[in-house]
C-alpha cells in the first residue's frame, strides 16, 4: 500500500485531468456524449488507475495498473489530436496538453521500470 499524496505521478495526473475538464468545457454540446465524455474519461482514468494500483497488495499488481494508466494517456493524446483536427481546440491549447501527456507517459514508463526491478529483486 502506498501513500498517494507522496506520488508525484498521481498528483500530475490529477492536474492533467483538471486541465482536460477545463478545455473540454468549451466543446460543443452535441459532443457531450461523444468526444467530450471519452476525453474526460481517459484523463480521469490515468490518475484513477494509479490510485487503484497504489492500493493493491502487490508491486506486480501496481505495475499492471501503471500500464493501464499509460494506455489511458495514449488514448487521451489521440482524442485531443482528433479534437484539434475537428477545430475544437487550437494548437495553442493542444501543444501544452501534449507536453503534459508526454511527461506523464515518460513518468509511467520510468515508474514501471522501477516497479519491475522491485518485483525481480
Amino acid at each position: 500500500m502506498n501513500n498517494l499524496k507522496e506520488l508525484k505521478i498521481w498528483r500530475k495526473a490529477i492536474d492533467l485531468a483538471v486541465k482536460v475538464y477545463e478545455v473540454t468545457a468549451n466543446f460543443p454540446t452535441d459532443e457531450r456524449y461523444g468526444l467530450t465524455s471519452q476525453t474526460r474519461r481517459a484523463a480521469v482514468s490515468i490518475s484513477s488507475n494509479i490510485a487503484e494500483g497504489a492500493g493493491r497488495n502487490s508491486v506486480r499488481e501496481f505495475n499492471s495498473f501503471i500500464g493501464i494508466a499509460n494506455g489511458s494517456a495514449y488514448e487521451l493524446q489521440t482524442q485531443l489530436l482528433i479534437a484539434n483536427k475537428l477545430n475544437l481546440i487550437t494548437n495553442e491549447v493542444l501543444d501544452p496538453l501534449l507536453l503534459q501527456i508526454e511527461e506523464m507517459q515518460k513518468m509511467t514508463y520510468a515508474f514501471q521500470k522501477m516497479l519491475k526491478t522491485r518485483v525481480e529483486s
